[in-house]
Parts: structure tokens; C-alpha cells; sequence
């Protein structure tokens, strides 16, 4: 076909009316038009030329041009689409290096076969800006619900018409057995929205936590407005979840307002959610007091938190036990999601036990290595020490608060018990050094000799492998694996080093050895503390 007057304006509204029917912008298919145009001109003229196509937006003319660019001599590659400054002279006048020269060409017949691919060049077009249309609409709509209808399921996964486009649930995003049929409308909450080679993919979550807690922001005003914040949500889909919230105005109590009158509130929650049971938790900033809310509705006789491990030991009487845990352990397992701590349970014996075999422990180092009779070893363990350097290193007031401990007795328990540590750390620095330990390493402040043989059992014996030592090495630490906290033990561990005082002695040393310029460690000091300053100024 020829682009002629009878058929300029056609153009144009053929633009508009794919357009329109695309819902994206007409520019946008007029300039698939010029590009389609040009590469049928191209098979015309020749692939080697640079052959451009302007669709007037009023009219609809389409002006076929054929650009020539002036290069050095020396560049000059492509003599269609290129010419030098002396092969310019004859159509410009001074011509430079980089100037165009532009010159109207007669306007092409396209065959059959420009024609289809013509077309193909438009639908690509219009395609590619449909999928940046779809993307654009729903990238900024992730972590929101939304309703659709669904058209199709496909080996489990659910594909469900969103209005613009389609998105997928994915059957491990299904609550339970749920399945669906054509047409039926559903409820999702678009997880994540990512531009792929094959267009827009939209993923759509039933499952997640964040799901429930954008139903309780529809359903309960209060949280909607900002009042009531959900500061917790622990799913195990199709069953149970518990959910902790906090509110900002004393005369609202959270719990009751997400429960709602008659629990109409929590009811259209578990409607929507397939019948899940739900508890609804008063959050709050002390952990151990949050927790013993979580595990609700066990009650909880003492709880034992440890902050440096993420661990907490939770005690409950022997007839809370199964109701502490929970069928398959759900209730303690989403006790733990919700805190982000480790739960050990054990029942009030079971912690008696414990307790008793750590004072006869205890009360054995002390009759071995300070040669005392079982009781006065009782007694001080009942006073609260539990190793040897308590007992040598202590305010010499400490032991004299023991029944039956004057002053003599006092020197001679601490005499002891120095002897036995100087024996014992004399002992653990000749084995370090047996296994091969530098001076570096054994003068280092800051390590006992004790540490120093743990270390050289680890293969650190000297303050150069001290130094590329990572902080976790040392201190230990916990990691996740495929959803489960594991412990990673620290060389250093035993001897109750936190994972600060390890950054610290490994800093050290790296100064000691040059590696780090103290300079630019005070410098890093200067800007943290400034950022607390800061943060500290922006929450006033």
C-alpha cells in the first residue's frame, strides 16, 4: 500500500482506536507506525541507509527522510548513511564533523510481505508499552490487596484476571486445600510485582502475614487511622495465627477493638481466611512479658531470657506442658515467630532438675579444687558463686556475709583458689605453646591462657590469624537455615565473650598488625555517634 492523502488521516485513527482499546498512549503507536514505515522504506532503499519516518499528529502525512551524518575520513564505514566533510561540501555549506544532512525521499509501495512485517513491528510496539502500562499500575500497589476474578487453574496455580492483566497464586500461596473454579471472585494480596523478558509478572499471596494484617486494617477503623498498630503477625495458614497489636490512646484497648462487637470484626477475618483461628496479642516492649502474652492461653510460672542468643526458657506447669506447645508444637512454634526468639519449654520439675544438677555441678568444683567439705562448698554455690574467679577475685566483704566465714577463712578461700588458677593457667600456656603458639599471640592483651589454648585447638596460634578471625568465630552466634535458627558455636564462647568484646579484640589487633589506621577508626566512631545524635533528635 502507498501512504497517500486518501488514507493519511486513516493513520491517525487507527493510532487512537488501538490506543484507546490498549488503554496506553496514541504517541506511543504513531511512533510504531514510523518505525514500521522506515523498515519497509529500508527494504526499498537499502538496509544501509538511514531512512526516518515522521507521521504528522494533525494531519496524518507521513514524510519519509534520508539522513546523512559528516564523519572524519577515517571513520567512515556506511557510505549510505555516511559521507566526509570534503563529500559534504557539495550539499552543505562549512560543514563539520557531526552535522546531519536531511533530504526528503518519494514515499514507498509496501508489498505484501512489508506490510505484515509492518505489522508485526506495531504490535510489538503496543505490546511492550501495554506491559509497561500493567507494570507501572501495579508496581506501586504491592503489599495492598486487591479482588479479582479467576480464569483458570494450572497445575495448582491459580491465574486470576486483576483488571489490567493477569497474576498468578502460586499453590503454595493457597490457603490449605483451597481450590477454585472459573470465574469465581477471590480476594489476594499482591506479594511482588517484577518486570520479566516476558512481561509483567504479578505474584498474588493468600498465605502471607502480611495478608491478614491488611484484612484487620480494613476491618478495624482504629488501625486504619493509625491508632492501633499491628506491631506482630505469625501464620500457620488454614489453622491458626496470632497477631500482636499495641494501642496509642489509653482509652482504646487494642485487643477489644480488633475483636470487635460480638467478635464481628475477627469474625470477617477468619471468614475470609478459611475458618483460621486467631489470637489477638497485647503487644508489648518487654520481651518476657510479650512472650508469656504469645503462648497464651498456657499459662507460664518464670520466664529466662538470654538477649545475646535469641533465646528465651519459658517455665510452665506440668498440666500446661501439651497446652504450652501445642498440637504438632503450633502454639509454641508461632510464639516464636511472633517474638523472633528461640523458645525452649520445659515444665517446672524438668527446670528443678536442671537447677539441681548445675549446683551439684558447681558444689563439685569447689570441693575438688579447694579441698572443701561438701556443705561450706554448698554454701557458697547458695551464695550465688559459681567459678573459681568469683571466689579469688571478689570484695573480700562478699565472702565474710557467709555464715561461718570470718576474715582468716576468707584470705585462705581466696589463697586457694589463685593457686589453683595460676596452676591451671600455667598448665593450659605450656599446651598452647606445645601445639605451636606465637609470642604474638600469648602477649596479647586481653586473652587468658585459657583462651589462648582454645584458640590454638582451633588452629589460631599466632596474632595474624587472630586477626582475620570473624567476630561470630569467636563470640558464636545464630544463624537461619531454611527457616530454622541454628546455633553456630564460638572457640571463645565458653569463656563468656560477647560478640562486641570480639569486634573489639580483633579491631586491636589489626591496629597492632597495621592493617587498620586508627585514624579512620575514630573517624567511623565520629559519624556513628553522630547518626545516634541525630536519630535521637528526629524521635524527640
Amino acid at each position: 500500500m502507498a501512504i497517500t492523502s486518501a488514507n493519511q488521516l486513516e493513520l491517525l485513527q487507527t493510532a487512537e482506536a488501538v490506543a484507546r482499546e490498549k488503554m496506553i498512549d496514541p504517541g506511543l503507536v504513531v511512533e510504531a507506525m514510523e518505525e514500521s514505515l522506515a523498515r519497509a522504506a529500508k527494504s526499498r532503499y537499502g538496509a544501509e541507509m538511514d531512512i526516518r519516518v515522521h507521521i504528522d499528529r494533525k494531519t496524518g502525512r507521513a514524510t519519509f527522510t534520508r539522513v546523512r551524518t559528516v564523519v572524519e575520513e577515517e571513520e567512515l564505514e556506511n557510505y549510505q548513511a555516511e559521507f566526509t566533510v570534503e563529500q559534504a561540501k557539495q550539499y552543505l555549506d562549512d560543514p563539520k564533523v557531526g552535522d546531519t544532512f536531511v533530504e526528503e525521499v518519494p514515499p514507498v509501495e509496501m508489498g505484501r510481505i512489508a506490510a505484515q512485517s509492518a505489522k508485526q513491528v506495531i504490535l510489538q510496539k503496543v505490546r511492550e508499552a501495554e506491559r509497561d502500562r500493567q507494570f507501572e499500575e501495579f508496581k506501586d500497589r504491592a503489599g495492598t490487596i486487591i479482588n479479582g476474578q479467576v480464569k483458570r487453574e494450572e497445575y495448582g496455580n491459580v491465574i486470576v484476571d486483576v483488571g489490567a492483566g493477569e497474576a498468578i497464586l502460586r499453590r503454595n500461596e493457597k490457603i490449605g486445600r483451597e481450590s477454585y473454579r472459573p470465574n469465581d471472585r477471590i480476594r489476594v494480596y499482591i506479594k511482588d510485582v517484577r518486570r520479566e523478558q516476558r512481561g509483567p509478572q504479578i505474584f498474588l499471596s493468600r498465605t502471607a502475614p502480611e495478608f491478614m494484617a491488611e484484612l484487620f486494617k480494613m476491618e478495624v477503623p482504629e488501625i486504619y487511622d493509625g491508632i492501633i498498630e499491628i506491631k506482630a503477625v505469625a501464620r500457620d495458614p488454614g489453622s491458626r495465627a496470632k497477631i500482636a497489636v499495641i494501642s496509642y490512646d489509653n482509652s482504646i484497648d487494642p485487643v477489644g477493638a480488633c475483636v470487635g462487637m460480638r467478635g464481628s470484626r475477627v469474625q470477617a477475618v477468619v471468614n475470609e481466611l478459611q475458618g483460621e483461628k486467631i489470637d489477638i496479642i497485647p503487644w508489648n516492649e518487654d520481651q518476657p512479658t510479650f512472650l508469656v502474652n504469645a503462648l497464651q492461653p498456657a499459662e507460664v510460672s518464670k520466664v529466662v531470657l538470654d538477649e545475646e542468643a535469641g533465646k528465651i526458657e519459658v517455665v510452665v506447669p506440668e498440666e500446661q506442658l501439651s497446652l504450652a506447645i501445642g498440637r504438632r508444637g503450633q502454639n509454641v512454634r508461632l510464639a516464636s515467630q511472633l517474638t523472633g526468639l528461640d523458645i525452649d519449654i520445659m515444665t517446672e520439675e524438668q527446670e528443678s532438675a536442671r537447677r539441681q544438677a548445675e549446683f551439684e555441678l558447681r558444689t563439685k568444683l569447689f570441693v575438688d579444687n579447694l579441698d572443701l567439705d561438701e556443705f561450706f562448698a554448698q554454701l557458697l554455690v547458695s551464695e550465688g558463686f559459681s567459678n573459681l574467679e568469683e571466689v579469688a577475685y571478689v570484695e573480700i566483704d562478699e565472702l565474710l556475709v557467709i555464715d561461718g566465714v570470718d576474715e582468716d577463712t576468707a584470705n585462705e578461700l581466696q589463697a586457694r583458689a589463685r593457686d589453683v588458677l595460676e596452676a591451671q593457667n600455667k598448665a593450659a600456656l605450656e599446651n598452647a605453646r606445645s601445639m605451636g603458639v606465637e609470642d604474638s599471640l600469648v602477649e596479647f592483651e586481653g586473652l587468658t591462657p585459657q583462651m589462648i589454648e582454645a584458640l590454638a585447638k582451633d588452629d589460631v596460634k599466632t596474632l595474624e590469624d587472630f586477626a582475620t578471625c570473624a567476630d561470630w568465630e569467636l563470640a558464636g552466634g545464630w544463624t537461619s537455615v531454611d527457616g530454622e535458627r541454628v546455633k553456630d558455636d564460638g572457640v571463645l564462647e565458653p569463656f563468656d565473650v560477647s560478640l562486641e568484646e570480639a569486634q573489639d579484640l580483633i579491631m586491636t589487633a589489626r591496629v597492632m598488625l597495621g592493617w587498620v589506621d586508627p585514624a579512620d577508626l575514630e573517624a567511623d566512631a565520629a559519624e556513628d555517634a553522630a547518626d545516634v545524635e541525630e536519630t535521637e533528635e528526629a524521635e524527640v
